[in-house]
């Protein structure tokens, strides 16, 4: 069981997560597989726990505003080549989790539980439980590939 500090534990409430919450995570799975992508327990966990619940946040953050995401993988479907990419370019298997910013960028989770923001570049807000309080309070990530290699 994750635990958040206080301001994430609430946000994430509001947007419908509990601990131990359990969704079908099949039907998201199962369509990125069709894209070439492989699933991993680590992404199943994650959407199982995490799937479907949107953040509505914005203002300042710790190094960088804070902005809304959604857990939807299904705001990335045709895009698997770019996780594809991106995860053989930095030997991960990343698989797509949904966006940040409205659509603006990409979110993914690898096999040992990093979040990836991703776009024509990748940058990651660390591993998991610490990647949520990053995402959710406003920590600028890290690029890992400025995508000018």
């Amino acid at each position: 069981m994750e635990n958040f500090p206080d301001e994430v534990d609430r946000g994430l409430r509001e947007a419908g997560w509990t601990p131990g919450r359990q969704v079908n995570a099949e039907p998201w799975l199962a369509s990125f597989e069709a894209e070439g992508l492989q699933r991993h327990p680590v992404v199943s966990a994650f959407l199982a726990e995490f799937g479907g619940l949107a953040v509505n946040i914005s203002g300042p953050g710790i190094s960088r505003a804070r902005e809304p995401f959604e857990f939807d993988p299904m705001l990335c479907l045709g895009e698997g080549d770019r996780f594809l990419e991106w995860g053989e370019e930095i030997g991960k298997c990343i698989f797509p989790v949904g966006v940040h910013d409205e659509g603006r960028f990409f979110l993914g989770v690898d096999e040992y539980g990093e979040l990836y923001l991703i776009e024509t570049w990748v940058a990651s807000f660390g591993r998991m439980p610490e990647a949520m309080n990053n995402l959710f309070l406003g920590v600028q990530p890290s690029v890992i590939d400025d995508g000018s290699g």
